[in-house]
């Protein structure tokens, strides 16, 4: 079976993703109206999304649009809008939306 996804050394065989994870860490700062502002760090991020590793879980659901800005120290950090699309129980599976 010929793939054009690039695999990564994360992604388990038969895995449906349309793009390779990568395992970084990263802290960024996410924000809601709903929540505030919160500190979280990636567990891994691909071309499409990231996953973030969160300790409190905010109340959120699938669907809610958070910004959120890399906080580590590299030049232009970007505000960037994403979407909630998984939640389990160390954290947030989103997609970039821009």
């Amino acid at each position: 079976m010929n793939s054009d996804k690039p695999t990564s050394a994360i992604d388990p065989p038969g895995e449906k993703r349309r793009h390779a994870r990568i395992p970084i860490k990263s802290r960024v700062l996410i924000s809601h109206p709903s929540f505030g502002s919160l500190l979280v760090v990636t567990r891994d991020i691909s071309v499409g999304g990231a996953f973030l590793l969160v300790e409190k879980m905010p109340d959120i659901s699938p669907g809610t649009v958070v910004e959120g800005q890399i906080q580590d120290d590299i030049p232009d950090r970007p505000v960037v809008q994403m979407e909630v699309v998984r939640i389990d129980p160390d954290g947030l599976g989103l997609r970039f939306l821009d």
